[in-house]
């Protein structure tokens, strides 16, 4: 928790400074509230496999404060149901087990994206997840566990298509979960029980709001 803290007192520190620019005049570096620059989107996710399912999706909604930074909250939801499939040396054979493990994660988070360039962002991202893990045992009782995770995401993203603010672009990123928290659904572990950082690729829509009049000309 005290990571995300941090991170966060960073993101403020980060949008004094890009604020503080003034190289180049644009409107909205005034600090004036414009509806215009309130955009939603998201990722969605969608894995069906012999024995496993994935479904998930992420919704945004945020405000783009000037056309170096953007910043929001997202919502995250995914569950997975999957089987174990396992060899047997006496047989040569494949078999399916009955045994079912579903997970469901849900939970809100906060981001905010850095744009040095325009195609080209740092992303900063905190989520507080929660985490329900459910065995079925074809012959036995369900064993349920739950438990929630504070994540810090950390990462670069390229957006395709993005001039500034207002635009409607697409966008792929690769993070990692620095918080160092074994619960996170982000992370591996190690044999030693410790969180292991692995990479995290994401890709998405971002769709401007009030945007009429813009497209109209």
């Amino acid at each position: 928790m005290k990571k995300v803290l941090i991170v966060l007192v960073l993101m403020c520190g980060f949008y004094s400074a890009f604020a503080q620019d003034e190289n180049e005049p644009y409107e909205e570096t005034k600090g004036r509230f414009k509806k215009e620059n309130l955009f939603t989107g998201g990722g969605a996710t969608l894995s069906i496999g012999s024995y496993s399912t994935v479904l998930g999706a992420s919704p945004v909604f945020g405000y783009s404060i000037n056309k170096w930074i953007d910043a929001g909250i997202v919502f995250n939801f995914t569950y997975a149901s999957s089987r174990d499939v396992y060899y047997d040396p006496y047989t040569g054979r494949y078999y399916v087990s009955d045994d079912k493990a579903r997970q469901t994660v849900f939970g809100p988070g906060v981001f905010a994206r850095f744009y040095p360039l325009k195609f080209l962002f740092i992303n900063v991202q905190a989520e507080q997840n929660f985490i329900t893990n459910k065995t079925i045992y074809a012959n036995g009782p369900t064993v349920k566990d739950n438990y929630s995770a504070t994540s810090l995401l950390l990462g670069i993203g390229y957006a395709g298509g993005r001039q500034g603010v207002g635009d409607l672009y697409y966008y792929i990123s690769l993070m990692g979960d620095f918080s160092g928290n074994k619960n996170s659904p982000y992370v591996g572990i190690s044999e030693s029980g410790k969180a292991v950082i692995t990479p995290i690729f994401k890709a998405g829509l971002q769709v401007p709001l009030f945007q009429g009049r813009k497209y109209r000309r």
